[in-house]
């Protein structure tokens, strides 16, 4: 069973809305995870490099970035290049 599916199966079972992503920090960085979108906002947790998340489909545009709420592993606010978004 693959990572994704195993996510899939165990972690979201109960969650609906967006798509999943993959997070690729393009290093060996995790990516943070905030409690709102912007860079001054607080990072409430982080994800490492090849976890898969849920986007709950509501994307925004603070501090130059573009933004993408997650629902799953966790809830948050994550930079939409580290999901692949180019907007």
């Amino acid at each position: 069973m693959s990572e994704k599916e195993n996510l899939k199966d165990q972690e979201l079972e109960n969650v609906s809305g967006g798509e999943y992503r993959m997070v690729n920090t393009g290093d060996y960085r995790n990516a943070a995870i905030r409690s709102a979108p912007g860079l001054s906002t607080p990072i409430i947790g982080s994800l490492p490099n090849g976890t898969y998340c849920n986007t709950t489909g509501r994307f925004t545009r603070v501090d130059g970035r573009n933004w993408a709420e997650i629902n799953a592993p966790m809830w948050g606010w994550i930079k939409g290049s580290i999901l692949g978004y180019e907007w």
